[in-house]
């Protein structure tokens, strides 16, 4: 299992919002590109960036603090999401340099963008469905939809798409610990990647992520390594193991 750090970017900052309220945030860094090589010096091989702004915007807002990133670290994947809503927007993120595109509202919202965009992109492209009760969210976790978040997946699936990132919006940014039984239920579901994301608090999510009965293929980790109630060096490593 890979463990992908977040660095969720707002007016050029890093940040961590509460169960993606984007008035309910704390700064945690006004340099980005030094917290990106903070977890790139303790072993990580991917990161994973989010436009907040840009997810609210349906466009991107914080595009220099990733150019800077992706040009930075040339080896280290890099995926991002946060208002990616066009091929021309996609063509733009491959150009310098980064690997993965998260699609979520647009996704949901026009299914037939992701059907033409995943064979066109092959390997590139994640859909991101967040959320809550097992429906989906859009346009930044601002809007309930009224779609199975297995139906979509499967859906999704199905256009070729490279993996999935499963969000459960209650337990993000809550240190409430992840929801295993969701992510598990969803990779159980479908054959593509699935990648869990939300309420990572301790060393002890990563090892009832890595005991789950499901094959999970990655984990994102946010506020628990800016608190610094997970070591990510030692959380690699466990998952090396």
């Amino acid at each position: 299992m890979q463990l992908i750090p977040a660095i969720d970017l707002k007016d050029g900052k890093c940040v961590r919002l509460r169960q993606g309220r984007m008035d309910d945030d704390t700064v945690f860094s006004d340099d980005p590109l030094a917290t990106a090589r903070r977890w790139v010096d303790a072993g990580t091989e991917r990161l994973h960036l989010v436009d907040l702004d840009g997810a609210v915007a349906g466009e991107p807002r914080n595009r220099a603090a990733i150019d800077l990133i992706a040009r930075e670290f040339p080896d280290v994947k890099v995926q991002v999401g946060g208002g990616i809503r066009s091929e021309q927007t996609i063509e733009s993120y491959l150009d310098i340099g980064v690997q993965y595109l998260i699609i979520g509202t647009q996704a949901v919202r026009d299914p037939h963008f992701i059907e033409e965009m995943a064979p066109a992109y092959p390997g590139h492209l994640i859909v991101g469905l967040d959320a809550k009760d097992g429906k989906v969210a859009t346009d930044g976790w601002s809007k309930l939809s009224r779609h199975d978040v297995i139906d979509m997946a499967q859906r999704f699936e199905s256009f070729g798409i490279e993996s999935i990132i499963f969000t459960d919006i209650s337990r993000d940014g809550m240190m409430q610990g992840v929801n295993v039984e969701s992510t598990a239920t969803l990779a159980n579901a479908v054959s593509t990647e699935v990648i869990a994301s939300g309420g990572v608090t301790s060393i002890d999510d990563i090892h009832q992520l890595l005991a789950a009965d499901a094959d999970i293929a990655g984990c994102i980790l946010g506020r628990a390594l800016y608190e610094g109630t997970l070591d990510l060096a030692e959380a690699i490593a466990l998952c090396k193991a």
